[in-house]
C-alpha cells in the first residue's frame, strides 16, 4: 500500500512536542504548547516551527526550531531575524534550535549570529543539533517520535535491523504511518534501494512526491542559479544525479557515475535527471546514456 509522502516538519513535530522540546532544549520540566503560526508579514518559511513553551523556572518563552536538510551559510543571519521578529509579535523571549539532517562534507557549522558596525555589535545565539551525530538510542530510549524517520541517518542507526525496529515503531500506531515514506527516504541513504523495498513495499512513485525529494532538487536549482556559472551548472546537475541514483539504485546506480561525469553538456545532464525518474532498472538508464 503507497504511504503519503507530504510529511511536514511541523507535523514530525507535532507527534511528540513535549519529548521533543525537553531533548532540544534540556529542560526536563519543559511543556509544550499551542504551536504557533510561523507566518510573518514579510517572510514565511516552511522549515520552521514555534511553539509556545513554559516551564517552572523559565516560565512562558518561544521554541524556535529551524529544521534544514543540509546547513547553508545563511541560517545565521535567518535565525537572527526570525527570533527578532518572533519575539517582537508574541512578546516573549525565544530559544531558537538548529536541526540539520544530512552532513554538509566537513563545514564547521556556528553556534551564534555576530555582526558590527561602528562600535555596535548585534549577536545571537542558537542551539545545533546535527542529527549524524546523535546516537540513534536516543530516539528510542527518550520516545522521541519525531526522530523515527531519520532513524538511519542518525549515528549508528544505518544498520538493516535497527531500521526494521524503526519501522516496527512505525507501523504499530496509526498516527505514524505517513513516518515510513520518511523513513523510506532517508534508508536509501545507507542501504540498497531494493532492500529498503524488500522492507517496506516502498516505490520511487511516492519518492518522487516526497517533499524531502523536491528539496534535494530544489537545492541543486538554487546553488546553480547562485553560482551564475555553466560549470557550477554542471557540477550541481552531477551532484543531484549521484544523489538520485543512490536513492533509486543503491551503490549499482553509482556504478554509472564515472561515464556520467564525462558530459559536459548541462542540457543532457537534465535530460539524465528526468530519465532517472523514470526508469525502472538500471538497465534501460544505460540504454538512454
Amino acid at each position: 500500500m503507497t504511504k503519503p509522502a507530504d510529511v511536514s516538519t511541523k507535523r514530525l513535530i507535532s507527534l511528540a512536542p513535549n519529548n521533543l522540546a525537553r531533548w532540544v532544549t534540556q529542560i526536563p520540566d519543559i511543556v509544550a504548547g499551542e504551536i504557533l503560526n510561523p507566518e510573518f508579514q514579510w517572510i514565511t518559511r516552511q522549515s520552521d516551527v514555534l511553539i509556545r513553551v513554559e516551564s517552572p523556572q523559565y516560565r512562558e518563552f518561544l521554541l524556535l526550531n529551524e529544521v534544514q536538510l543540509r546547513y547553508k551559510s545563511t541560517l545565521p543571519r535567518r535565525i537572527r531575524s526570525y527570533a527578532a521578529l518572533a519575539e517582537e509579535k508574541y512578546n516573549l523571549l525565544v530559544y531558537p534550535v538548529l536541526i540539520n539532517i544530512l552532513k554538509n562534507s566537513d563545514t564547521t557549522i556556528p553556534t551564534q549570529y555576530a555582526s558590527s558596525i561602528a562600535g555596535l555589535q548585534a549577536r545571537q545565539d542558537y542551539r545545533v543539533i546535527n542529527l549524524w551525530e546523535i546516537d540513534v538510542n536516543v530516539a528510542f530510549q527518550q520516545q522521541l517520535t519525531s526522530l523515527l524517520p531519520f532513524v538511519p541517518i542518525l549515528k549508528g542507526g544505518e544498520d538493516e535491523s535497527t531500521i526494521r525496529e524503526a519501522l516496527q515503531i512505525i507501523r504499530t500506531e496509526n498516527q505514524l504511518e505517513e513516518l515510513e515514506t520518511v523513513l523510506a527516504f532517508f534508508a536509501t541513504f545507507v542501504i540498497d534501494s531494493a532492500l529498503v523495498q524488500e522492507i517496506m513495499r516502498w516505490d520511487m512513485t511516492v519518492l518522487r512526491e516526497s517533499p524531502w525529494y523536491k528539496e534535494i532538487l530544489r537545492e541543486g536549482e538554487l546553488s546553480g542559479e547562485a553560482r551564475g556559472k555553466e560549470q557550477g551548472r554542471q557540477e550541481q546537475a552531477l551532484s543531484n544525479i549521484e544523489t538520485m541514483l543512490r536513492v533509486k539504485f543503491g551503490s549499482d546506480g553509482l556504478q554509472l557515475m564515472p561515464q556520467i561525469a564525462q558530459i559536459s553538456d548541462l542540457e543532457t545532464l537534465n535530460e539524465i535527471i528526468q530519465n532517472i525518474l523514470t526508469v525502472n532498472t538500471i538497465e534501460e538508464l544505460q540504454q538512454t546514456l
